[in-house]
């Protein structure tokens, strides 16, 4: 299996860890989207796309972040009510949607990803605009003919005429 593209979407904010997401096409066939790149303790690193988990309150059916103790929308008492009924595989918050099984799978498609960044990243170099000068373009005058707009009658209408009763 090949990747036969990468694009690459920047963040704007460099103070951020989530500096840009990813979308990744496999032999010109499969698209996996929202990869993102994380500037982690050790360096910049590909995460894949996961989603949030969530758990039903069993009182009123709201959707409540796994491990909260109460409920967010009737106040029940989660803790004793899900800690039963949770499996242990879904204690996580964030689960992956897609992602590489083999070591060497992980590391091509980080491999991929980064250096597109870093293409995407050297392209995108911004300059300042205070040291931007617009070039000196000398416009010829032109005469514009006078236009006027042709004139509308308009039929005149009267307004209704409103009875008021007496006042009393």
């Amino acid at each position: 299996m090949e990747i036969t593209e990468v694009k690459i979407f920047l963040r704007g904010q460099e103070d951020k860890k989530l500096r840009a997401y990813a979308t990744i096409t496999f032999d010109d066939a499969f698209v996996v989207r929202d990869l993102r790149i994380i500037d982690g303790r050790r360096g910049l690193f590909v995460a894949m796309p996961s989603r949030k988990f969530s758990e039903n309150c069993p009182r009123c059916n709201h959707k409540n972040v796994v491990g909260s103790k109460f409920c967010n929308q009737c106040g029940t008492n989660l803790e004793g009510l899900m800690r039963e009924q949770r499996p242990t595989e879904q204690k996580q918050e964030h689960r992956d949607i897609a992602h590489p099984i083999t070591t060497e799978s992980r590391e091509y498609i980080q491999k991929a990803v980064l250096e597109a960044y870093e293409r995407k990243k050297s392209d995108s170099v911004t300059v300042e605009p205070s040291t931007v000068e617009p070039p000196a373009v000398e416009m010829p005058a032109v005469e514009s003919p006078a236009v006027e707009p042709p004139a509308v009658e308009m039929p005149a209408v009267e307004p209704p005429a409103l009875e008021m009763p007496p006042l009393e």
